[in-house]
């Protein structure tokens, strides 16, 4: 029963009232990119974008994002719960209300926020709602947090894009992402930064559905 009631817990987010309390004081964390050397926090260069995207487990998404010409840097951390500065130890808790997510820091001369949207899309299964594969709990649930209007009306209309063409290829299920205004981002601990070019064998559980974004396609076609 215990067991049981544990698992609910991780199923379901947390009230703020219900959360851990966490702590005054950022976690430790790693300084730099173990890939390519760059500041991980602010202030980053003029001219540069912020998106923050959860996907499920963040070892994985993180190399999907950092891969892409365009990107200066990437992070794992939490965004979008309650408790502040959580470690990973209270995120897979449940009670954090804290997901799995990669902050992101673009130039957008090199590459346009609807090419990360198409890298989003395309990268997991966002119709699984709290879960991705094999990995359950609200930590691993599909999310966009934009930093601006422009941000917010792009994930919207690409959302409303991969539904339909999820449909047109006979995928069933319906989109479970949340949009929403990108609360605070919180860094992980230092192991989690860049986890899979420390280890390259280490585990990924991030999987797209195989069909492609429109929005990515079209993208792609202009430049």
């Amino acid at each position: 029963m215990y067991i049981l009631d544990m698992f609910s817990k991780k199923m379901k987010l947390p009230g703020h009232e219900e959360a851990l309390p966490g702590r005054a004081e950022p976690i430790d964390t790693a300084e730099t990119h173990f890939v390519n050397g760059h500041p991980l926090k602010p202030p980053f260069p003029d001219g540069l974008e912020t998106a923050i995207f959860g996907m499920g487990c963040f070892w994985g998404v993180e190399r999907k994002f950092w891969q892409l010409p365009g990107v200066h840097v990437t992070a794992a951390g939490y965004s979008g719960g309650a408790t502040p500065n959580p470690t990973y130890q209270e995120v897979c808790t449940g009670q954090t209300g804290q997901n799995e997510v990669v902050l992101v820091v673009f130039d957008p001369a090199v590459i346009t926020y609807e090419r990360l949207l198409a890298t989003f899309w395309e990268g997991h299964d966002p119709t699984q709602g709290m879960r991705q594969g094999n990995d359950m709990g609200t930590q691993y649930r599909s999310a966009i947090y934009t930093s601006s209007q422009a941000q917010a009306d792009a994930a919207e209309a690409s959302k409303l894009a991969y539904q339909q063409a999820l449909a047109k290829a006979g995928h069933k299920g319906t989109i479970t992402t949340e949009i929403e205004p990108a609360s605070e981002f919180y860094y992980a601990e230092a192991y989690h930064q860049q986890y899979l070019a420390k280890n390259p064998s280490g585990y990924c559980g991030v999987g797209g559905t195989g069909i492609s974004c429109p929005i990515g396609l079209k993208t792609e076609a202009a430049e």
